[in-house]
């Protein structure tokens, strides 16, 4: 799987950006898909997950945190991923934990969950989407 490779630094909000606080039930870095766990807290999302809960992408990260901290998550609208993207080409959540890739790389066993369509080389129309079926 060929995830995309996100400098967390250059994770920002865009045009429209819709954000959710709350608080990380585990170490997340800026840029990586989150859920958000029955606990409430936010978690990495997994296309491979042993639940739909956890293959079900609420979000992406504006910014780390450990367990019990504060975090941001961007639930719709652009987004600078901080990764380079190709234009036009749909990004899908992948089997790495809190990991996004195209289509391409998403293999036999995942679950289908789009989390946005690149709109240049660096913006994301975000567009999250759980198809609830596996390849």
């Amino acid at each position: 799987m060929t995830d995309l490779v996100i400098t967390a630094a250059n994770v920002l909000p865009g045009a429209g950006a819709v954000t959710e606080d709350g608080l990380a039930g585990a170490t997340i870095t800026a840029g990586q898909a989150v859920y958000r766990d029955t606990d409430g807290t936010y978690k990495l999302a997994d296309a491979d997950g042993a639940s739909a809960l956890v293959r079900t992408a609420r979000g992406i990260a504006l910014n780390g945190g450990s367990a019990g901290q504060p975090i941001r998550i961007q639930k719709s609208g652009e987004i600078t991923i901080g990764a380079t993207l190709t234009g036009g080409v749909t990004y899908y959540l992948s089997n790495t934990a809190g990991g996004i890739c195209p289509l391409a790389d998403v293999g036999t066993g995942e679950y289908f969950h789009i989390v946005g369509i690149a709109k240049s080389t660096t913006v994301m129309l975000m567009s999250l989407a759980y198809s609830g079926v596996s390849g």
